[in-house]
């Protein structure tokens, strides 16, 4: 009995170190953004005026795969979908736009983009951007933002990777695509709400602007130093 509960032990310990390796040290993924969307500033855009999705200018799969540079952006960037018109397929709801928390967590904010099948969120010092583009794979292939511990000056993050479909108007988020749900987001009339994975429920007001407090990301993590100058 107790070889068996040693081997046990020996063996989850085991898939913790492989799953903790493969989340902090696996090679980042490629930085496939366009990056004149890094560079210019998303905080001058009115995010009440959508494009027209009428199909007359790019389609999704026109565009690169937009995805964090590191474990954070800079400042808060331009729409990477700005010039692509494709409409929403059947069964999407829009929730396009700028949106801010007024219940659950509240004060944050974060910007929808949609295209064709493809959406991006991009919030709080991340982009996550799932559907059919240019360079990439449909699946996010990203940082969670949240730097646990740097290495000298190397800052350390976890890898994430999830699919957005819709389902009946709600846009599900599951892990690696094929794992278990972990967000769901759908309108709930002019409101958008975020259901997150740890039982909480935000629910978001439409806004137009980007409130200053949140052009510079504010850094997130317990960012633990080792080896540090």
């Amino acid at each position: 009995m107790f070889k068996v509960l040693l081997r046990t032990v020996a063996a989850l310990t085991v898939l913790v170190i492989t799953v903790f390796c493969f989340v902090f040290f696996s090679p980042r993924p490629p930085l496939t953004i366009d990056p004149e969307t890094l560079k210019g500033d998303g905080s001058t855009i009115n995010y009440c005026q959508l494009p027209v999705l009428d199909g007359s200018g790019k389609m999704a799969a026109d565009i690169a795969k937009g995805n964090t540079p590191g474990c954070s952006y800079g400042h808060f960037p331009l729409p990477i979908l700005r010039e692509c018109t494709e409409p929403l397929p059947e069964g999407a709801a829009d929730i396009r736009g700028l949106w801010i928390g007024v219940t659950g967590h509240i004060g944050h904010v974060e910007r929808v983009e949609q295209c064709g099948s493809r959406t991006i969120v991009t919030s709080s010092g991340l982009i996550h951007d799932s559907g059919p583009n240019s360079t990439a794979g449909l699946n996010s292939n990203d940082t969670e933002g949240g730097v646990l511990f740097t290495l000298g000056n190397q800052e350390f993050c976890p890898r994430t990777s999830a699919s957005m479909t819709w389902n009946n108007g709600v846009l599900d988020f599951h892990v690696l695509g094929w794992g278990p749900l972990v967000v769901r987001r759908y309108r709930d009339g002019d409101q958008m709400v975020w259901e997150y994975v740890d039982g909480s429920v935000t629910r978001m007001d439409r806004i137009c602007a980007l409130p200053d407090a949140h052009r510079i990301p504010k850094p997130r993590g317990r960012r633990i130093s080792f080896f540090s100058g």
